[in-house]
């Protein structure tokens, strides 16, 4: 309200002072008016204090005036200096307005217009993240190299790097090696270490080493324990690669530490819908709903939420989140998702394509591969598949894709069982593939093989989805008694398990001598295989 009583004042006596007022109060009306997140005001008022600044002399530019305090203005940082605009900083500030409002070419091109030796740390920061969004790759690595060396500890940009592709050993160069003045030779030692080892954590990250990235990350908790920042990113990496447990105790640790986090909340959301914790889930966003409703990951988990409930209501809470931000990957994730589960495969790998753009992972391949077989296009699942794996070679979960693909179509079983028993071999705990080989098993009708591995499974692990496909096969080998205490196991160790609930509510009409699914499901199959059949011959 005082920036309008600022820029209609006359307080200057003649025209190039008064200018050069004008200038200055409509750069301070337009800071107050980004503070009300009133970016398209504020960016009027930035290019009108440009405008003054042609109409002033240079002379002037650098003059001191004793009008207005300097003392009153050096506090703020985003205020401009008395003695001169500063009009690099003004452009910055269109540059921001424009960002914030999402015109990323004008915000790039209004920053390019700056030169590259009048940039700022946080400039260099800003047009390396808009050349990444235009996919100007050179240029984006280029800006991040350029804020580590004047700044190691710029971390957005380790990360950045990192993600682009460059070496460990590359961004590491970048440091200084000798110690700043004043500062004692360990001192500088220790913190280049604790960095080099950052570094390379989000190196082996990005390269889908996931194991050797949690290995780096767990020895920098040793240097900076209970810090929130590396919980939540051994957190993420524990649920990218399905060590579930573990990630739900880091996202639990750092909630307790700091439980006005919203950083990755919507991938704990996603744990917790998989484990089927109703009550954890309402809890988490009943308290994200009261810090900040209107970020991207509070949308999501609002997703997740109604997922169960009203797929069509949880779709447009995925789409609400990604018109806020459309590089947030778990909005792309989520709405793939959901629109496989209302039948529109198409839409489903346009936004499973976007998360794999930002950045592949195993979710995006997942979801593309199930989206092509839900079209019947088993050429680019199988395409999509082997990307996966040649991207992962060490992951479990990328061979048991290739191995969906190929369990898709008859021709291919065999081809699936080398896959999914490759995928035990590497990693044996990995549950999916055990239940993928155990389907496979009984499609092909050896139920004894498939009852004689899950069995072999139940020892060690105590999981509500090994009873639930054990009671499938009993179930279809007419062994109802074995069936029923497995649906009544399954239940036990997850009351809100749907699948478990819809098999034991079958399995009781199935006793009283009625099933009425038989026949059509019978039917699909054959479609299925039929068409399977006919694309495994033509990519063969």
């Amino acid at each position: 309200m005082l920036g309008c009583f600022l820029v209609s004042s006359n307080a200057a006596a003649n025209a190039e002072a008064n200018s050069l007022v004008k200038a200055e109060n409509l750069v301070i009306h337009g800071d107050a008016l980004f503070g009300q997140k009133e970016f398209r005001r504020a960016l009027n008022m930035y290019k009108q204090a440009l405008q003054q600044c042609k109409i002033i002399p240079k002379q002037i530019m650098v003059n001191p005036r004793s009008s207005l305090s300097s003392s009153n203005r050096s506090s703020s940082p985003s205020s401009i200096n008395i003695s001169a605009i500063n009009e690099n900083e003004v452009k910055f500030k269109i540059t921001l307005c424009h960002s914030a409002l999402n015109e990323n070419r004008a915000a790039l091109m209004e920053l390019e217009g700056i030169p590259s030796k009048a940039r700022s740390l946080r400039m260099n920061l800003t047009l390396g993240k808009l050349y990444r969004i235009s996919r100007h790759n050179r240029a984006s690595i280029s800006c991040y190299k350029d804020c580590l060396r004047h700044c190691p500890f710029a971390l957005e940009a380790i990360t950045a790097l990192a993600e682009l592709g460059v070496s460990a050993k590359d961004i590491i160069s970048l440091f200084p090696q000798t110690p700043n003045r004043g500062r004692p030779p360990f001192e500088h030692l220790d913190s280049i270490r604790w960095l080099q080892r950052y570094v390379e954590a989000q190196c082996c990250v990005a390269s889908n080493d996931y194991k050797g990235g949690l290995e780096h990350f767990s020895e920098l908790l040793l240097r900076f324990p209970n810090n929130v920042h590396i919980l939540l990113e051994m957190a993420k990496v524990e649920a990218t690669i399905g060590r579930n447990d573990e990630s739900i105790i880091n996202f639990e640790k750092a909630r307790s530490m700091d439980p006005y986090v919203v950083t990755y909340m919507d991938e704990y959301a996603m744990l917790l819908k998989a484990k089927s914790d109703q009550s954890k889930l309402s809890r988490l966003i009943h308290d994200l709903l009261s810090i900040d409703p209107g970020r991207p990951e509070v949308l999501v988990a609002l997703s997740v939420l109604w997922e169960r409930k009203d797929e069509r209501r949880a779709l447009a809470y995925a789409e609400k989140s990604l018109r806020i931000d459309d590089r947030h990957i778990c909005g792309h994730i989520m709405k793939g998702n959901l629109c496989l589960l209302l039948n529109r495969p198409d839409a489903a790998v346009t936004a499973f394509r976007g998360a794999q753009e930002l950045r592949p992972d195993l979710r995006s391949y997942q979801g593309l591969v199930r989206s092509y077989l839900a079209l019947s296009k088993v050429k680019e699942a199988l395409y999509t598949a082997r990307e996966a794996m040649k991207s992962m070679p060490q992951s479990a979960k990328a061979l048991k894709i290739v191995g969906d693909v190929h369990a898709s179509n008859v021709g291919g079983r065999e081809k699936a069982r080398k896959f999914y028993e490759s995928a035990l071999r590497l990693e044996p705990g990995f549950l999916g593939a055990a239940l993928a080989l155990a389907e496979l098993h009984v499609v092909e009708g050896r139920n004894k093989d498939a009852v004689q591995l899950l069995e072999r499974y139940l020892k060690d692990w105590a999981d509500d989805s090994l009873h639930i496909k054990l009671a499938q096969v009993f179930a279809a080998t007419n062994m109802l008694s074995e069936a029923l205490s497995h649906y009544q196991a399954a239940l036990r160790l997850n009351p809100q398990n749907e699948a478990a609930k819809k098999g034991f509510e079958r399995l009781e009409k199935q006793m009283k001598g009625v099933d009425p699914d038989a026949p059509e499901e019978d039917e699909e199959d054959d479609v299925e295989d039929a068409d399977g059949e006919q694309e495994e011959a033509e990519l063969l």
